[in-house]
């Protein structure tokens, strides 16, 4: 958080990645999605696998969940006197972030709103024209509600075409907060089942992806090990 705030003070642009599993998954086979962590200037943990792979690894880290940041961020911002943008999910989503958001930080305001349409390409001509239309709204901050990887693909372009902004991925953040998807009770949350709240809510979608998460657990266990052994 003391990173952003420096960041936003001296209107200079970052890119920040909530990582988890999915994530780990997807580095594995998508190169362009590689090259997009790469391009990230913070990244924090997005899960509680990922908190126990690093305290099993010995080199412990904080959980800063993608939902959990989005109004300490905005909190920053509005201190700092800087604006913020969102771009992903849809027009009404993002209408209601807006409203609850201003509503809840003092001072802040929106300078930018964005809901790209299916099929929207983070490396195409359409996201240069949107990070174009960013940087000359004097975002200081802009929330990107896309998933992986579109998100982070766009984060990592807006380096180059938008320098002054920072990026948060956020994924479902704003869908939270706008009241347009239902996060997991916090009793559940506390619990470390906020995974299976998700499968139960959207088994289709979601029971594939964790199947592909504890897949690779095995072999990520073993390698924080063998980092914990080596220091």
């Amino acid at each position: 958080m003391e990173e952003v705030g420096k960041c936003l003070g001296a209107q200079r642009g970052f890119a920040l990645a909530t990582l988890n599993l999915d994530h780990l998954v997807k580095l594995r086979s998508d190169a362009r999605f590689a090259d997009a962590y790469a391009a990230q200037d913070m990244v924090v943990a997005d899960g509680r696998p990922i908190v126990w792979l690093s305290r099993l690894a010995g080199q412990p880290v904080e959980l800063l969940p993608g939902s959990d940041l989005v109004l300490p961020l905005c909190r920053i911002a509005a201190e700092e006197g800087r604006t913020i943008a969102m771009i992903g999910s849809t027009d009404v989503a993002l209408h209601d972030a807006e409203t609850y958001l201003t509503a809840a930080v003092t001072g802040l305001k929106v300078s930018y709103v964005h809901a790209p349409p299916m099929g929207f390409d983070p490396e195409g001509d359409a996201a240069r024209t949107v990070l174009h239309e960013l940087e000359a709204s004097g975002a200081g901050m802009c929330f990107l509600a896309l998933g992986a990887p579109k998100q982070e693909q766009l984060a990592a372009r807006g380096r180059e075409l938008a320098p002054s902004v920072g990026f948060a991925s956020i994924g479902a953040g704003l869908d939270f907060l706008g009241g347009h998807q239902r996060r997991a009770p916090r009793l559940v949350r506390s619990l470390a089942l906020e995974w299976l709240w998700r499968a139960l809510s959207s088994p289709r979608r979601m029971i594939p992806r964790y199947a592909s998460c504890f897949a690779i657990l095995p072999g990520l266990t073993i390698q924080a090990l063998q980092r914990r052994l080596r220091r």
